[in-house]
Order: structure tokens, then sequence, then C-alpha cells
């Protein structure tokens, strides 16, 4: 269908003989559509003066086509070109606008794109010149390196009617020597200015577009176009928040558009904060409010005179709303990082940081006051957003709008951006400390002022508003502080974790802006020292709490590996991998932590989640880890190498506190070699990905380490290879394994490695278990190994509360339970039921403490709890328990290793 024929609405024609004068060289649909706009505003009536005969010639084609004829440059001087282009652009995308043939985001791409091309259009002959002089290197593509940003609207494709472009102009120094270097600055600095001449000088026909180049580094000292490293340079060590926000919209739009999009992609982490950035927030209300108050748009409301961008309840409301929320989230979470504001606000939406309601209604709302803006614009061509004051100038906006009742019109307007201002002003995610919250009685103690008053000291403290913060956020710390079962242990764990921050405006950003989180944290220091110190050390955890599924059930190891995998795409080269597998570990470790001080999960699950989580960090890691090893050696010979866990690991029981016990088997013949640039035999590469890939979980690296690794486990322990071959630990299982071994690979499972060689090595373990035993030399043994245990540690057994050490606890019962499933005898249910209410105590008791439970140093949250987990009524009916209870494992244990003896081979 042709534009004519696509016309479905009309405006108002406030001056009709105007607009029948103007349109009558047209027919149809056209001439209703010309007479109408012609009629009102006075620009298109400029415009359909000059251009009549161009808009029949194109009148009969389809509105794309129709609008690449308009972008069309003729011969000869590209500034008036240019100018031609803008009136034929303009008018043809008001008149699809107003005849209802585009929508909203079609015109502001349309205008986006002429824009883009308008400007490679002023650069180019200035690039070619400075070429064909020698001052630059042209190159395949013609651009000598030369790139242009969009910034802003024109960034997100969202240019109006009479936009400024926003935009940076860079070069790519890689394309120069260090000797040609000034005389291509040089050039480039003509180049920036020829264009921007050529887009904004004002002449006979017109301009093109008001250029600002002002959103570059530092513009009042630095030249119009510099080099990307220096602006990189910048934005690391000086960029503020009010950039981060312009950059997040930024476009490469001309010139050496590849060179642009890898210049952004290094900006990502000055952009997008690897954490939840709540103090952003305030800075970017802040320039807002700034804004308002310089224009002085802080008053009453009032439709005449309104401005619609950033007024009360405006399209920069709408915009702020999306953009702050990027600034927050969009570090961790790449599909909020979208140019387009309608695009964001249904990211939101779809990751449940707002509701879908919400994103509708303000999306809406976004294209009905673009669409308003777009008319007062095209009244008089005037870079403005406001309504007019005058009645009949309002008139007109309404009458584009094809509306003749102004009062329906304003009061259409007043309701948009009361709605508007109404679903964005409570800005969750802002800093709201609660000032009316009265101190608690606790607060006049000498020994908390103290506490206090040295919190004001701390490298936390150190910039003036983290202190503010802290000083606000002090009478709701202390109110909730004191709600706990022991407030001055409270306050004591609390006082640990601010000594902890390295730095504390973000972590206190975000506790003024969640109350929740305060009550989460103040849960931690009451009831788990050692998690509230493991907090302290990594404070970007906290970021993950507030994820929606946070306290929804935990993930399998699928989905953890998923999750991780995903994001160890992304990461930028082998160290990234290590620190980005760091922080997301961590995030993970605490949040099954906080499940379990939480009653989210039972200790088995909890012990499960550890496992799973190990698991996933080990599988998804060592991909990169033969990827590193394989740019030296190349990729590993034979059917690969498989990562076989045991102990905890094995049997899916870790803790907070676990270390990861491992063996690693690969399948490869002796004189097997990689392909490698240095080739390495079978066993001298798999040894040498063994170190590589304990280094990579162990090493401290900038974000901590992953766990501690013990390799002792293997055969032949410290004396054996780090790796052996598949066939060896058959062989050596078979014929030289040690008692203590078979009982050591009742736990083992592999875990990770290529499918076909796990599935094997499982194989092997469970034939090692199914072969013949002779009971009596197992029981024989395990009493040999269980006297050396219990010998040992024989003062564990006067320690009420050890879970560990002594007869009937977790040692002891678990080298019992291993010789059972050894020699094919089902599991003692009563001994299995101790150590069971005995791992309640150690889970616990590791997060809480990194060590065993002590109920001398726990607070009344965490004593019900574990009372809840556990079944007792108090401490001395559990304390009597445990007693009673290793008592009686240990007399089974006796019994049972009878029967463990009586077992044939």
């Amino acid at each position: 269908m042709t534009l004519t024929d696509r016309i479905t609405r009309f405006p108002i024609a406030c001056d009709p003989e105007k607009g029948e004068r103007l349109a009558e060289p047209f027919t149809g649909p056209l001439r209703d559509l010309v007479q109408g706009a012609a009629g009102t505003s006075n620009y298109i009536a400029a415009l359909v003066g000059r251009e009549a005969g161009w808009l029949i010639d194109v009148s009969g084609l389809e509105p794309d086509d129709a609008f690449k004829r308009a972008m069309a440059l003729g011969a000869g001087d590209p500034a008036t070109a240019l100018r031609q282009a803008k009136r034929r652009v303009a008018l043809l995308t008001a008149l699809l606008d107003l005849g209802g043939v585009w929508s909203t985001l079609d015109v502001t791409r349309a205008l986006t794109r002429f824009a883009d091309m308008a400007v490679w259009e002023a650069a180019r002959p200035g690039i070619e010149r400075e070429i064909a002089k020698g001052n630059l290197q042209g190159g395949t593509d013609g651009t000598a390196g030369f790139c242009v940003l969009a910034m802003g609207k024109m960034g997100a494709g969202e240019l109006n009617y009479s936009s400024d472009i926003d935009l940076i102009c860079l070069f790519d120094e890689t394309r120069y020597q260090p000797d040609d270097f000034a005389t291509a600055r040089a050039a480039f600095l003509r180049v920036t200015k020829g264009m921007v001449r050529t887009l904004a000088d004002v002449t006979q026909d017109g301009y093109v577009f008001r250029t600002d180049l002002r959103l570059r580094p530092d513009p009042s000292v630095t030249p119009v176009c510099i080099a990307m490293e220096a602006a990189e340079r910048y934005y690391e060590s000086a960029g503020r928040t009010w950039e981060r926000a312009a950059f997040i919209k930024a476009r490469p739009c001309a010139g050496d558009l590849e060179a642009g999009a890898a210049f952004l992609k290094r900006l990502q982490p000055f952009k997008f904060r690897r954490h939840l950035d709540f103090a952003a927030i305030r800075d970017a209300e802040d320039m807002l409010d700034k804004i308002r108050t310089h224009k002085g748009l802080a008053g009453r409301f009032s439709v005449a005179g309104h401005d619609l961008k950033l007024g009360q309840g405006g399209i920069r409301e709408i915009e702020f709303f999306a953009q702050s929320r990027q600034l927050i989230l969009g570090g961790r979470n790449h599909d909020l990082r979208g140019r387009e504001t309608l695009e964001v606000l249904g990211a939101l939406a779809a990751t449940e940081w707002i509701d879908a309601e919400r994103a509708d209604l303000l999306s809406r709302a976004y294209m009905r006051l673009r669409d308003v803006e777009h008319r007062v614009q095209m009244l008089d061509d005037a870079q403005t957003h406001t309504l007019p004051k005058s009645d009949t100038q309002r008139t007109k906006v309404a009458a584009l709008d094809g509306c003749d009742d102004l009062a329906a019109f304003d009061r259409e307007i007043a309701e948009l951006v009361q709605t508007v201002h109404a679903a964005t002003a409570p800005k969750q995610g802002t800093e709201r400390v609660a000032e009316s919250v009265a101190p608690p009685p606790m607060a006049e103690d000498p020994d908390v002022r103290r506490i206090l008053d040295g919190w004001h000291k701390l490298p936390a403290t150190r910039s003036p508003r983290a202190d503010a913060l802290l000083s606000q956020l002090e009478p709701e710390i202390l109110r909730r502080l004191s709600e706990a079962g022991d407030p001055m242990a409270a306050l004591a764990q609390f006082d640990g974790f601010l000594r902890g921050l390295p730095a504390g405006v973000q972590v206190f950003s975000m506790l003024a802006s969640n109350p929740p989180l305060m009550a989460l944290l103040v849960d931690i220091c009451a009831m788990a020292p050692a998690l509230a110190q493991y907090l302290g050390r990594n404070s970007g955890v906290f970021d993950a709490v507030l994820d929606r599924g946070y306290f929804g059930p935990l993930p399998e190891r699928a989905a953890l590996e998923t999750q991780l995998r995903e994001i160890l795409e992304r990461s930028a080269d082998y160290e990234s991998i290590l620190d980005d597998t760091r922080r997301w570990q961590k995030e993970q470790h605490f949040r099954i932590g906080v499940h379990l001080l939480r009653d989210l999960t039972d200790t088995a699950g909890a012990e499960r989640a550890y496992a799973a989580l190990a698991e996933a960090s080990v599988s998804a890691l060592l991909p990169a880890v033969i990827a590193e090893q394989a740019k030296r050696h190349g990729a590993p010979p034979g059917n690969g190498m498989c990562i076989v866990g045991m102990g905890r690991l094995g049997s899916r029981e870790m803790t907070a506190s676990s270390d990861l016990d491992l063996i690693m088997i690969y399948d490869a013949e002796p004189d097997d070699l990689s392909e490698g640039r240095t080739p390495l035999a079978a066993g001298a590469y798999y040894a040498r990905l063994t170190k590589r890939l304990i280094s990579a979980l162990t090493a401290p690296t900038a974000t901590g380490r992953l766990y501690e690794v013990d390799m002792r486990l293997r055969p032949s322990g410290r004396q054996g290879p780090v790796a052996v071959s598949l066939s060896s630990f058959r062989r050596y299982q078979r014929d030289e394994a040690w008692t203590w071994e078979h009982l050591a690979l009742t736990r083992a499972r592999a875990v990770a490695g290529p499918a076909e060689l796990v599935a094997a090595v499982d194989v092997a373990i469970a034939d090692v278990l199914a072969m013949p035993r002779d009971g009596a030399k197992v029981a024989r043994d395990v009493r040999e190994m269980r006297a050396r245990l219990l010998a040992a540690r024989a003062d564990a057994a006067q320690d009420r509360w050890e879970i560990k050490q002594g007869p009937g606890r977790l040692l002891d019962i678990d080298l019992y339970l291993q010789a059972r499933k050894l020699v094919g005898l089902p599991a003692d249910e009563a001994v299995a039921e101790m150590r069971a209410r005995l791992a309640i105590l150690q889970s616990i008791g590791r997060v809480a403490f990194a060590e065993g439970f002590d109920p001398s140093r726990a607070g009344g949250a965490l004593i019900s709890l574990v009372l809840g987990l556990t079944g007792t009524d108090d401490l001395g009916a559990l304390e009597a328990v445990l007693m009673d209870g290793a008592a009686l494992a240990a007399q089974s244990i006796e019994g049972g290793l009878d029967a463990i003896e009586a077992a044939g081979p």
C-alpha cells in the first residue's frame, strides 16, 4: 500500500484557509492531511511550500521507500544536500506521524536513522581531504579510525523533531605510530569542526542538526576529538554517575563502527558496576533536582507552561525510573543493558523488578508524552518541550493531535503526568532513612557509645557521604540490635562486620534503601558471627539478596552450572574467569548459609546445596583451565580427565567450611601425546593440568579463593602421582589398596569431566566396592583405625558438646557406616539417626562460628533454630540427648563391628 492509502487520521486546521491553499496541489487523503497539518503548524506549512512537488512525487510509494527517497543526497555541496534532505525527512515524517501511518517508535527511529546518515556525510569529506593530504591513514574502510558516538536520545534511537544531537568524537590511536600521532590528532580536530559546521550552521537553507559535543570527557579542557585510550583513562579514573548514565545509551553511529563498539565494550565495567549501585541513584536524583531548580520547574503544577520533558510526571521521570534501575542492576543482569526506554521497561518487568502493570502504564505514558512533545515542536520547529501557556497556542497543539476540545486535552495531560508521577515517585531503591526512629535505651550505655564513636573512624566511613549515611542509619541499627537475644553480642558482631568493610557508601546506601536487608544483616550478626565476618570481607554478596528468587528453593547442580557457564562466557580473559567464578560462588555460598539460618532449608538440604555448588564450580572451571593449558600444550590427549569427589563432596554432606577431597583420573595411553606447540606425554600433561586446576581453585586472587583442596586420598597418597590413568586406578584399587582406601571409596563419585569417562569411572568404583570382602579383615582394620582416632583425641569425650571427635561422634560413626557399606551390610538406622542429629549441630556451627556448635556463644535466635531442628525443648534436653545418643552409638558400633567380622568373603 502507498503512504497515501495508509492515512487513517487527520489533524484539525486552526487556519482552514491557509491549509486549503497549501493543500491545493494534492488529492485524496493526502490533501486532507496536508490541509489540517499546514493549517495549524507554521513549520509544516513552510516545508509544504518548498517541497510540495517532491511530496507529490513520492506519495505513490510505500512509506519506507518514500523515506529512503527523502534521505537521498544529490550531487554538489554536502551542506546544501543535507539541508534539503532534512526538509524532506521532517515533512514526510511529520505527515506519516500525524496521519497515523507511523507509530511513535517508527518516527523516532526514522529521525535517528537520518541523523546517523547526516553525521557521516558531514564528516566524510573532511576525512577524505585529510587522507589525500597524507595526514590520516584511510585503511580499507575509509574512516581513518574516526568514530562518532551518538549519546542521549540519538544513541537510544529516540530522537524527536527538534532534538539537538549529543555526540562524542573519538579516534583509534592504535592505527597510528607515535611519531604520527600529533599530525593525526590535529587532522581529526579539523574533521570534527568541519562536521559540526556542516550540521549546525544556519544558512539560507536552514540547518541540519544543532550539535552538542559537551558530553566528551572534561569538555572545558579537552579538544573536540580525543583518542580512545585517553577517554578510557578519564572514565576509569574520574568518570561520574551522570556520565555512567549517559553512556548507557551510547552507540557508534558514524565512522569506524567496529572500533566504536570495542571502545564501548571496554567501558562496560564503568557503566555497569559489578555490585548493586544504590549510591548512584542518589547522585542521579540530585542531578534531576538541580536541573528542575535551575529551570524553575519545581513549583506548582499547571498544564499551561508544563515541561513535558523535565516537569513533574514528564518524559525524564520515566527515563530516570528505567535508567536508574539499569545503573543499579545492569552489572548483574545483562538483560537490563538496553538503550531504548521501552525495551528497558519491558526487561524490568520480564525480570520481575517491576510488575507488568506498571511497565505497561509507563510504556504507554512514555509514547503518549513523546507524541504530544512532537506536536509542540511541530508548531515552529522550536527546541522546546513545554506546552504553550497561551490557550491559543495550546489549542494548536491539541488540533495537531486531532482534538478540538482544549479543556479535554488539558485534562488528559494533567491525568497523564499525575499518573506517571505517582508510578515513579516512590523511587524504590533510593536512600530513605526513617529519621523519626528514636534510639533505644542501649544507645545511652557508655560501652555502646564507645563502639558507635569508633564507627566513624573506620575505612568504611572514610568518605563524608558514607559517614553521613551511617549516622542516619545508627538509630535503626540500634533499634534492631536491641531486639536480638543478646544485644551486646549482636552489636559486637555488627561492629566486626563494619570493620571488615573496605568502603561503606554502597553498602550503607543499600541498607538505607531496603529495610529487609537491614533486618537480615542484624539477624546474621545476632545468630552467626562467622557469617557476619564473611559478609564483612565479601560485602558484594549482599547484592544477590535482592534477586527475586533469593529466598526460593536452592538450585540444583545443573541450574547452578548453567548459571555459572553463562557468566564465564562473558569473562574477558582467564584471570577474569577465576575472579568471576569466585564472586558467583561467594554469593551462592552466602545464600545457602542464609537459607539455613532462616530455616528455609534443613541441614541435609544445605549439605547437598554446598556440594552442588562445589560440583558446579569445579565442572564449569575445568574447560577454562583446559583451554588455558591448551594454548601451549594443545588439547588433552586420549579421552580426557575426570574429577572424582571424595569425602563430604562425594557423599554430598558438605558444610560451610568443607574443603574438597579430590582424585584426578584420566583415560589415555602412556605414549599418547598432546599436539600443542610444546607437546606433552599423557602423564605429564594431566599432572600439569591437575596442578593448574588446583591452582585455579585455591589461589588467592583479588576476590579471594574458592576452596581448599586435599588430594591425600589419591592412590598411594602423597607419594603417588597427582593424576592417575583409569587403568592404573583400577589395578591399584584391585591389587594394592588398603582397607582405609576402600572405605574412602564408599563416598567416591565422579563429579566432572567428559560424560563417557565419568560413567566409566563410576563403573570402576562400583566394581571395586563389589569385590568379595573378608569381613574379619575389614573389622580388624577398622578397629585399629578407630582405636588410633579415639586415642588421638581422648580428651574429646569429656566435652559434652563435641560433635566430631570421640566415641559415638561423627568420625567414629562415619568410619563404622562406611565399613558396613563396604561389606554389603545395610546401614545401622539407630546410629544413622544419631549422625543426623550431630550433622545438624555441625552444619549450624560451621555457618555460625566456623567451628562446632558452641551454646555459650549462641544467641537466643540461634538456639531456637537448633532446638527446632533437633526436636528438643531446651539446651539441657539437647545436651542429654547428645550424651545418651553418643553412648548408645558407641555401643552399637562395638556390636556392629562383630557383625562386620562375621560377614564372609
